[in-house]
């Protein structure tokens, strides 16, 4: 009998699903104290976040209090006993834990996909700020701990995606209320890249220009004899191609990457690369050719084009730098990468 209640509770005891914390206790302090207030939307269709294996057996991943909204606005005032005038809204849209096996990978990955977005309100009416998608991947041969990594790299990812929406350019377009949870498509209308029936051919220093259809006056591309591009330049002098966001040439959009330049197909979330995150963590390609992914360089960077709207800014890559090629979308309101796997 005794054998039977000690397998029992040994059972229950190996039963019972271990939970790894997202624990949001880092300081985010708007230094400037422009804020006033930080509201959050929980707009996740599940809010279950997700359960990672790793080699101690399986996790689920939860924030602390199920409460999400009284949990950042508490975490803020904690932070910020100087308080300025704007009002800022962050939209959770996505938080998801999973393992998922690559081709080619031996072992399944920890992932996690994120999406959060934020905006300035005011007078009921909403103006984007800046966003982070992106897919954070754990390699079980480099983590000894994948759950608690990911949920690290969650509590980071949001604490330094707050501290970039203080500060950050506001698009200067107005979104109703009533279109906010369809910002994206809402913003996108204005975008001659997405309606336009042909690209207009020409030199991009940047995503926005891109998007807006407004090619650089003055340059051009010099290609070789197999037509490769080999030079940008402006009238008569060479450009660095660190300058360069993209070229059209007859029609087809090409994206400068640290391997070189790779087609960018329209999707139907946009445009997109195939690529890895090995590939876009190079810093510089050899002969002096492309600045790599990582402007920036640090965590900050996550949040994209949290500082300029009119640069190319391009999400550092978090996580393991995989060799998995997948489409890589061009983020149409932060020029970041966004990964899909």
């Amino acid at each position: 009998m005794k054998k039977i209640v000690i397998f029992l509770l040994l059972s229950v005891a190996l039963s019972v699903q271990k939970t790894e914390i997202i624990e949001l206790n880092q300081n985010i302090k708007d230094k400037k104290g422009l804020t006033k207030s930080l509201t959050l939307i929980d707009n996740r269709n599940d809010k279950t976040i997700g359960t990672i294996t790793g080699k101690k057996g399986a996790s689920d991943i939860k924030f602390a209090d199920e409460d999400l909204k009284n949990q950042f606005e508490t975490w803020f005032s904690k932070n910020n006993t100087v308080k300025g005038n704007n009002d800022i809204t962050l939209i959770l849209e996505e938080l998801k834990a999973y393992n998922d096996q690559d081709p080619g990978q031996q072992e399944a990955f920890g992932k996690v996909r994120i999406k959060i977005s934020s905006f300035l309100k005011r007078n009921d009416k909403y103006y984007f700020i800046t966003r982070f998608e992106n897919v954070i991947v754990s390699d079980p041969k480099k983590t000894g701990n994948m759950p608690k990594f990911l949920a690290q790299q969650i509590s980071e990812v949001i604490s330094e995606f707050i501290k970039g929406s203080y500060s950050g350019t506001v698009l200067g377009v107005m979104i109703p209320e009533n279109e906010l949870s369809n910002y994206s498509a809402y913003l996108n209308k204005n975008y001659k890249a997405f309606n336009e029936p042909q690209l207009a051919d020409g030199v991009y220093k940047n995503f926005k220009s891109f998007y807006e259809q407004k090619p650089e006056p003055g340059y051009s591309i010099v290609k070789n004899k197999k037509g490769r591009l080999t030079n940008v330049k402006y009238k008569d002098f060479s450009v660095p191609l660190s300058e360069v966001f993209c070229y059209v040439d007859s029609g087809k959009a090409y994206r400068g990457i640290p391997s070189g330049f790779v087609e960018m197909v329209k999707g139907n979330k946009g445009f997109y690369i195939i690529s890895s995150r090995a590939q876009l963590s190079v810093q510089k390609m050899t002969g002096g050719m492309m600045v790599g992914a990582l402007a920036g360089g640090v965590v900050g960077a996550l949040v994209g084009g949290a500082l300029d709207p009119g640069t190319s800014h391009t999400a550092a890559i978090t996580g393991a730098k995989t060799t998995t090629s997948t489409k890589v979308y061009i983020d149409s309101l932060t020029g970041a990468y966004v990964f899909e796997k």
